[in-house]
């Protein structure tokens, strides 16, 4: 668990991290570098979770070292499919990252939503209903293993 008290924002007690795969830890389907090293740091503290329609098909063996869960989405409605797995975790002990259009719903829902404009950019709706947007994945994670980082920029 993750606890993190945002003046003026709320008392976090996070539980859960939930990803997107395709833009968001990968791009083409492939785990992008420093991700592996750093979900398997944040597995210590968190219950990972990873969603994904595995376009490329490459999922499964690419976080086979990761614990955590992988959750292969169902081919029509994934921002709903989305929205209802983090609500069945308990929204509100929730962090989610991801990029795309079909993330914008699991974003707004959760206690902490984080967006990546990566190499395959970041939808505008995404955007807006998100906590804090980063460049990188990997500056994501890296707000989570350094919970004070998420306080100075969230205060106010």
């Amino acid at each position: 668990m993750i606890k993190i008290q945002i003046p003026n924002f709320g008392d976090l007690e996070l539980e859960h991290l939930v990803l997107d795969y395709n833009g968001t830890l990968a791009v083409d389907g492939i785990l992008l570098a420093g991700v592996e090293k750093r979900l398997i740091t944040l597995a210590q503290t968190l219950q990972v979770h990873i969603l994904t329609a595995d376009t490329f098909g490459k999922a499964t063996s690419n976080l086979k070292n990761i614990p955590g869960k992988l959750h292969i989405l169902k081919k029509n409605n994934e921002v709903m499919q989305k929205e209802e797995y983090v609500k069945q975790l308990g929204y509100q002990s929730v962090i989610a990252i991801g990029n795309g259009n079909n993330d914008r719903n699991m974003l707004k829902t959760v206690a902490l939503g984080i967006a990546v404009i990566g190499t395959e950019g970041c939808a505008s709706t995404t955007i807006q209903n998100a906590d804090i947007i980063v460049t990188d994945i990997n500056h994501g994670l890296e707000l989570l293993l350094n919970p004070l980082r998420c306080k100075a920029t969230l205060r106010y």
